[in-house]
């Protein structure tokens, strides 16, 4: 809680307003893409920032280079969901739930 992510792409903030291509999962930080092009080659960093701490963390910069042989390997479809088994709410509240789907 408390925690806010932001991805930096060749050490220029992300700008995801306007992008349907890439989302960055506020529960837990990851930076998802679709449909990779040759323009997303590049290094990705992490910036986890925290208000209340007044802190922000930067990570280790990731490599994204495209595999020439079109072979996805282990990367082969498949779903993954990580919910509780029961999600409590206060009534007129809000929720939300994540669901990601990974393949070629």
């Amino acid at each position: 809680p408390g925690l806010s992510y932001t991805w930096l792409f060749n050490n220029n903030t992300l700008d995801l307003q306007e992008d349907s291509r890439r989302f960055v999962s506020q529960a837990t930080g990851n930076l998802y893409l679709a449909k990779v092009e040759p323009w997303d080659v590049g290094n990705y960093t992490c910036a986890v920032s925290s208000a209340e701490a007044q802190r922000r963390a930067w990570g280790t910069p990731t490599a994204l280079t495209l595999r020439s042989d079109g072979v996805m390997g282990e990367y082969e479809p498949k779903i993954e969901v990580r919910f509780p088994e029961t999600t409590y709410a206060a009534k007129g509240s809000s929720v939300r739930l994540e669901c990601f789907a990974l393949g070629k």
